[in-house]
């Protein structure tokens, strides 16, 4: 059974940073394609950023330049290093393995404001 569990989430202030993780089990994070997705209140899901098995890299208009992605195989995890956040990035963030169906994470709170 796939679980994700997310950490790394905060209150900051715009302008600030933070680097979000997704510790990964049940899968081989590395093997398939990794998702990060927000959803803030009263808003739909969004994806935020992906990352292929491959190591390419997508990123939603909203974050490009200031997010990125990655991942460490060795610890079967996935990062997502957030910079320049701004009031409009607050949101639970969570990762997901989309080809695998399963069970959201509790996700990430991210809070940015002054």
């Amino acid at each position: 059974q796939v679980q994700y569990v997310e950490s790394g989430g905060g209150l900051v202030q715009p302008g600030g940073s933070l680097r979000l993780t997704c510790a990964a089990s049940g899968i081989i994070a590395s093997r398939y394609d990794m998702h990060w997705y927000r959803q803030a209140p009263g808003k739909q899901r969004e994806l935020v950023a992906g990352i292929s098995s491959g190591g390419f890299t997508t990123y939603a208009n909203s974050v490009k330049g200031r997010f990125t992605i990655s991942r460490d195989p060795a610890k079967n995890t996935v990062y997502l290093q957030m910079n320049t956040l701004n009031p409009e990035d607050t949101a639970v963030y969570h990762c997901y393995a989309p080809a695998i169906p399963g069970s959201w994470g509790q996700g990430t709170q991210v809070t940015v404001s002054s």
